[in-house]
């Protein structure tokens, strides 16, 4: 008998970020800066394509004057990878049209990862902790200090599929809550169907360093940067219970080698 699960596993590069790596990694000298990549990643599932996080708004980013409300600090630089929209170009590249994803889920609403939801409203069900989409809709002034842009994802037409906690969103998938970062940002492990899997930590340890040295994320929302290392402690153990191969969401050297290495699976 088949077993159920997810048959593909394929990176997406929707841009980059300079910025600096206490942004990442909290108590990192402030001068230190890393270049950092934005990733999506493509599951093939038994019920069709699904895609967690989406990207930058490219809108905010090409129009000058957007660009300057949006992004005013210089320290924090986001590149789109090219002229056109990353996400549509990044699916082409693998053969995969937007109109074939079946299903999104985001990490959390900062703008390199739901910027992207533009491709979906009136499309397909978007998964979302419920904590994430209150916080992000609540119109506090400090929302959007957080680069969590209401630009992005308000909009009536997404069908937002929302969760208060753990949630199987695929045969496969499970959105697992890691809650700091962001008020209700979830991370998700993957199980294949050959046997293996993965554990996505998204914005929960941008870096390697997070992780190994179980060093707090750079940013928190709501408590304080010690209370990253719960959520950071849980993906740990999940993936060691499992033996799955534990991944960070920004890390420049994870993410090109696992890009090269899935390529063509």
């Amino acid at each position: 008998m088949t077993r159920r699960g997810v048959r593909r596993v394929l990176p997406l590069l929707l841009g980059w970020e300079d910025l600096p790596r206490s942004v990442s990694v909290h108590g990192a000298p402030y001068m230190e800066r890393v270049r950092e990549p934005v990733a999506g990643i493509l599951l093939e599932t038994d019920d069709g394509w699904l895609l967690l996080d989406t990207g930058f708004n490219t809108a905010l980013l090409r129009d000058p004057a957007l660009r300057r409300r949006y992004y005013p600090s210089p320290s924090y630089q986001p590149e789109l990878p090219g002229p056109g929209e990353p996400l549509p170009e990044a699916l082409a590249a693998v053969g995969v049209a937007l109109e074939d994803i079946t299903a999104v889920a985001v990490s959390h609403l900062h703008a390199d990862h739901a910027g992207g939801l533009k491709h979906f409203a009136d499309r397909v069900p978007v998964h979302i902790q419920r904590a994430e989409l209150e916080y992000g809709l609540s119109g506090r002034p400090e929302v959007e200090r957080q680069t969590i842009f209401r630009v992005d994802f308000d909009d009536p037409r997404i069908d937002w599929r929302l969760a208060d906690g753990d949630r199987e969103l695929a045969p496969g998938v499970t959105a697992v809550l890691t809650a700091g970062h962001t008020p209700g940002h979830q991370s998700f492990v993957v199980d294949l169907a050959e046997g293996g899997g993965y554990v996505f930590t998204c914005d929960a340890a941008d870096l390697t360093e997070n992780i190994t040295e179980e060093r707090p994320a750079g940013t928190s929302i709501g408590v304080p940067p010690e209370a990253t290392l719960e959520p950071i402690r849980r993906l740990k153990h999940l993936a060691e219970e499992k033996g799955y191969e534990l991944v960070p969401g920004h890390d420049p050297v994870v993410w090109p080698e696992l890009t090269e290495r899935l390529a063509g699976t």
